[in-house]
């Protein structure tokens, strides 16, 4: 018999003889080993479903057009090709307009979206209804719904109206005799006011008709339905400066003859040196600018924009508990039917990845010369990486308290097998055992049990950490192959820590007290 099969054959039998007490050891290091092999799993594997997890509080980086630069479809799906793998989890963009509902006076922010991408980037929605799938289909904020009272399949119309940003030319190229101008402007809580003047064979206005169907009927609405507003613009010339004043007089109250000539004078010298002005509706001021802002602006009937009005049928009424309440979502191949349009205003995008990753994608955006600007949503990446920091904290401190509890058990268990064997170990140093052979028998049996018990504690900490991920986050996670051989090799250096006590207590021991009976 050779002195390997020998050694292995002592440590064996010892182990046997003692079943109980080993038993308790190898149970105390398989623990160990199970949550830690558990716990580095989860360690490792829960920045990925965090991460998961996390994008259901929405986008966490933005795309935005650069300074004087267009965002298109064209240019957002290049943009994305930066991002690698699977690290996109989904890039919804947003083109937003100002749309007027007639039928109810009210105007409402409307936002063209792609829903595939929406679902992906904003889980947290809640829709009653479906969203669309189909043309001519709209998602209405719940805030929207109430003030107009629809519901799921309801039909509602909404008109859009260019506003004078959005027309392009030289309006001062279009004030020609008999010419018919067409103009709109932004009034009272963003509602298009438009008009429409017909000049006379000197290009001055010989007829001026105002919708203001968008505004409040008590205050704008009056600017389209008291004519001696609209009179004042007959026979001036364009562009109009607005005056505010109280019904063209002064606005000094209880001034003198001489005070109020003075400032007739005053008020003549103004108009030959800006041009033809009219008075703003008093209590309508916004209004009454926006009109005269539609006017200044306005284009040829042939060459300006003209209004669209489409009617479309509610799908789904969405809550949000945010501010998307109060929007209006198309499709983005509906906002450009509308519009004649292919622009996007932003993309929310939601990407799996570390705060500094994050940061490196956004930085490659803004330098890829495509002219789009890349930022994060701070409140989402910083809580992000502050939760997994200290989740990731967390799960090292059990870990390590769990490991040092198991060389406290493994160390006691074993102080108890060297007291049982003072006599054993006191006869063999008598018969001249040296200290390095007691030394190894006893490391022999804690390596043993490291190995035994690692082993067992890696094959049950992956269905450990199996459970908890199915459990908590709802999936599941690929086995690691070199759990196994760091899980055994801890295994052996905590049994083999636990050992360093009895070992010392065991080569302690003198062979004349212990076989004197002492």
């Amino acid at each position: 018999m050779t002195k390997r099969r020998m050694f292995l054959r002592m440590i064996t039998a010892s182990l046997l003889r003692r079943r109980s007490r080993m038993l308790i050891a190898l149970l105390s290091i398989g623990i160990g080993a199970t949550i830690l092999a558990g716990m580095v799993t989860i360690y490792y594997d829960v920045p990925r479903q965090m991460r998961a997890q996390m994008r259901s509080y929405g986008a966490n980086m933005l795309l935005m057009p650069g300074d004087g630069e267009t965002l298109d479809s064209e240019k957002l799906a290049r943009v994305l090709t930066q991002f690698s793998g699977d690290a996109l989890v989904g890039a919804a963009p947003y083109r937003y307009v100002r749309l007027d509902m007639t039928s109810r006076q009210q105007s409402f922010t409307t936002a063209g979206t792609d829903f595939s991408q929406v679902v992906k980037t904003s889980p947290y929605f809640s829709v009653e209804g479906s969203y669309p799938e189909n043309g001519r289909e709209v998602l209405v904020g719940k805030e929207i719904a109430e003030t107009i009272g629809v519901k799921v399949g309801s039909d509602m119309e909404l008109t859009w109206q260019p506003t004078a940003a959005q027309t392009s030319g030289d309006a001062a190229a279009d004030r020609v005799p008999g010419a018919t101008l067409v103009g709109s402007a932004e009034g009272w809580s963003s509602g298009a006011v438009t008009v429409t003047a017909v000049l006379d064979d000197e290009a001055r206005i010989k007829e001026l008709t105002i919708d203001a169907s968008t505004q409040t009927p008590e205050f704008g609405g009056r600017t389209q339905t008291e004519p001696e507003f609209a009179e004042q613009f007959i026979g001036k010339r364009l562009p109009i400066t607005l005056r505010f004043g109280s019904d063209g007089q002064s606005e000094a109250e209880g001034a003198s003859a001489a005070e109020q000539d003075a400032t007739d004078t005053r008020d003549q010298a103004e108009r030959q040196a800006q041009g033809d002005y009219v008075d703003a509706l008093t209590g309508a001021t916004i209004t009454s600018t926006a009109v005269v802002e539609a006017l200044n602006s306005a284009h040829s009937a042939t060459a300006a924009s003209k209004p669209n009005t489409v009617r479309y049928t509610v799908t789904g009424i969405l809550t949000t508990g945010g501010e998307e309440e109060g929007y209006v979502f198309m499709s983005l191949n509906d906002m450009e039917a509308l519009t004649g349009e292919d622009k996007l205003d932003v993309a929310e995008l939601s990407v799996s990845a570390e705060e500094e990753q994050l940061n490196a994608y956004a930085e490659a955006i803004t330098q890829s010369g495509e002219g789009v600007k890349a930022r994060l949503v701070k409140r989402v990446t910083k809580s992000e990486t502050a939760v997994l920091g200290k989740l990731q904290a967390l799960v090292f401190l059990v870990t390590v308290v769990v490991l040092l509890l198991t060389m406290i058990c493994v160390s006691t268990t074993m102080m108890a097998v060297v007291s049982e064997r003072r006599r054993e170990i006191g006869l063999r140093k008598a018969l001249g055992a040296s200290d390095g052979s007691i030394r190894v028998e006893f490391l022999g049996e804690g390596v043993f049990l490291g190995i035994l018990g690692g082993v067992l504690g890696a094959l049950l900490g992956f269905v450990f950490a199996q459970v908890v991920s199915v459990n908590v986050f709802g999936s599941s996670i690929t086995f690691q192959p070199l759990l196994l051989p760091v899980t055994v090799l801890v295994s052996v250096a905590i049994a083999a820590v636990s050992c360093l006590m009895p070992i010392k207590r065991a080569v302690a021991i003198d062979p004349a007290l212990v076989l004197k009976g002492e």
